[in-house]
């Protein structure tokens, strides 16, 4: 690593909290000497979960997003948890929480930082293989989801033609499709 592009925090303070993320004030000291101030939003970790039917379909959500007041098409995906220490075990909660879905496999796709310069979100990607209706739905209080299935062919058409909208979807749909080539 370049040390010498590296900023100094000299103090950090939380100046918004609620519910899922907090906006944070860095004051740095920027390589040039300079001190400033740097806002971002901090949010727990996320993972995304691909998961594929034992038929090979996916199973997929319509979910409301208050943000963009729109149904979102996508794929199932949740913050972790404070005591999350297994990834795998945090895939399976989510997919069975959002979707009623049970993974028979699950397995680490990709990591990515989706908006490091305003965010400090990491995305862990998983795929699940042999994912059967059998566990019992648990949505939070502000979740407004319908489940259903789509061919992966269709998912990763919708995500080339940019009509899978929600990013997190279509880099894990992409990600996938570049991997099985």
């Amino acid at each position: 690593m370049d040390e010498t592009l590296a900023w100094e925090t000299l103090d950090s303070e939380t100046d918004y909290s609620c519910p899922g993320f907090e906006v944070v004030r860095d004051d740095v000291r920027l390589p040039s000497g300079t001190e400033t101030e740097f806002h971002y939003v901090s949010e727990p970790p996320s993972v995304v979960v691909l998961p594929f039917t034992g038929d090979g379909d996916v199973v997929v959500i319509d979910e409301w997003r208050q943000a963009v007041s729109r149904l979102n098409y996508g794929l199932p995906a949740g913050g972790l948890e404070p005591d999350d220490d297994d990834l795998k075990a945090a895939a399976r909660r989510e997919l069975a929480e959002e979707t009623g879905y049970d993974a028979g496999t699950i397995e680490p796709l990709a990591t990515y930082e989706p908006a490091n310069g305003l965010f400090d979100s990491v995305f862990h990607y998983v795929v699940a293989h042999d994912c059967a209706p059998t566990a019992e739905r648990n949505l939070d209080h502000n979740e407004s989801i319908r489940v259903r299935t789509t061919s992966f062919d269709a998912l990763r058409d919708r995500a080339l033609a940019g009509e899978l909208r929600d990013g997190r979807s279509a880099l894990a749909v992409l990600q996938y499709a570049l991997t099985e080539e």
